[in-house]
């Protein structure tokens, strides 16, 4: 869904009297680059992040894992300044640089001293249409991405099972897939996939510039001008208006799967709930999934611990959390950790026994006034972090969401009912939509 809040090569500012924060402000440059500016004033400093709308599900069939290949990569050099340059202004001129890939967006990303911005801005332009993709870093780095598959899953029965759940719960759709790919095909990338992927995305047309700190929106305008807008447009964005992927088919059987090792030094019991997200709701379902993962495994006054860990001691820990930021249909999760002597399969039950009577128990009026009064003060919070904020809007527009629907997010949590978790509960936390999941030691 494209922002309606934007009308090309035009300037927007939406008021922050609509949610949290300070005021918005966004343009779109005559290349298609949209950009948004978040003031902070408090401090001499400014976030600049560059997203671009594509991310690991984006990936081609059989080439997975090149999106984060190619944030890898762009680290390596361009035709105008040599591997490491970069990085070597950017610490020398005491900021901080990173990147990451998820399903949905890449990002890059500095924090500097504000008369240092326009200086981010060159370089990251530059790295946007000039890459350079030397055969001779190629392999050395398709090394390193293979090696940290191998610290991060190969060695980690945790991630195994994550992994699992995961392609066991999107049989059909990308989400399925590790951001990081699977090591069989991370094996066969090399620079013309890597290549073909940057000239695909890379565009400013797909890209977003997200500004956070103590600046002034006419002037990041004018630097974004000099640096980013004299990279040309090539035609549409190639994921807009939305991204082609194959649509998760509805889920019509429970999955249950266990990943024994050796290494496990605590049992856990996970499930994975195919649910929508904020893109594919309908109506008040994301917001109310959302606040219900608060109310049944938001941390130490959860309904689940109250009822798994402090009464029933069948646990020493449990909780729930939802990825609503998403463009297709997400997952919804909750989790026990088993106290000693009690196995998976009896908290597994507990689980589900609990379930059924947060409906009359749970969604209490007290217990929802405060989840939500959590809930929003978290996010407001937030604001206090200009870093936190260009993520926030970053993450949302680069998934087609607006500006207002950030603002206008603590109303809509707000409007929840009991009814509407009611709803959510008994549409979208059933059995047949979920994949069961149990990590145990593996005697030797």
């Amino acid at each position: 869904m494209p922002d309606k809040s934007i009308n090309p090569h035009s300037k927007n500012e939406v008021t922050a009297a609509m949610g949290f924060g300070p005021k918005v402000s966004s343009f779109v440059l005559k290349n298609g680059l949209q950009v948004v500016v978040i003031p902070d004033h408090r401090v001499p400093v400014a976030t600049h992040m560059i997203w671009y709308r594509n991310g690991s599900a984006d990936d081609p069939i059989g080439h997975s894992g090149i999106a984060h290949f190619l944030e890898h990569l762009m680290f390596k050099g361009t035709k105008n300044h040599p591997e490491g340059e970069f990085s070597k202004v950017v610490s020398g001129l005491g900021g901080q640089e990173n990147a990451f890939t998820s399903y949905d967006y890449t990002a890059y990303f500095q924090r500097i001293a504000c008369e240092h911005l326009e200086t981010m801005m060159e370089f990251e332009s530059d790295r946007m249409a000039n890459l350079l993709l030397e055969e001779s870093v190629i392999g050395p780095e398709r090394d390193v991405v293979l090696e940290e598959r191998r610290m991060r899953v190969e060695t980690d029965p945790g991630a195994q099972l994550s992994e699992a759940m995961s392609a066991s719960l999107f049989v059909h759709h990308p989400y399925g897939t590790p951001i990081i790919g699977w090591m069989h095909e991370i094996e066969t990338l090399g620079r013309d996939e890597a290549l073909a992927y940057y000239q695909k995305f890379y565009t400013p047309e797909n890209a977003i510039l997200v500004v956070a700190g103590d600046v002034e929106p006419e002037n990041v305008l004018q630097m974004a001008e000099r640096t980013y807008g004299k990279i040309n447009a090539r035609g549409l964005p190639p994921v807009a208006p939305v991204r082609f992927r194959p649509a998760e088919p509805e889920p019509r059987a429970a999955r249950h799967i266990t990943v024994a090792d050796p290494k496990v030094e605590q049992a856990t019991v996970q499930r994975l709930y195919l649910t929508p997200s904020s893109c594919t709701a309908k109506g008040k379902e994301s917001h109310a999934l959302e606040l219900l993962a608060e109310i049944l495994g938001g941390g130490t006054t959860s309904y689940f611990y109250r009822k798994l860990v402090l009464e029933q001691q069948l646990a020493v820990n449990a909780g729930a959390w939802y990825m609503g930021s998403a463009i297709d249909d997400t997952r919804f999760a909750i989790y026990g950790v088993p106290a000693e002597n009690i196995e998976p399969s009896v908290l597994e039950a507990a689980l589900d026994n609990v379930l059924l009577t947060a409906r009359d128990e749970a969604f209490t009026e007290a217990m929802i006034e405060q989840a939500k009064t959590r809930l929003i003060a978290e996010t407001v919070y937030s604001a206090d972090s200009q870093s936190s904020m260009a993520r926030i809007y970053g993450a949302a527009l680069a998934i087609g969401e607006t500006i207002e629907d950030v603002l206008k997010w603590p109303e809509a949590i707000s409007s929840v009912t009991r009814e509407d978790l009611q709803a959510a509960l008994e549409q979208f936390l059933t059995l047949e939509r979920s994949v069961t999941g149990y990590l145990i030691k593996k005697n030797a």
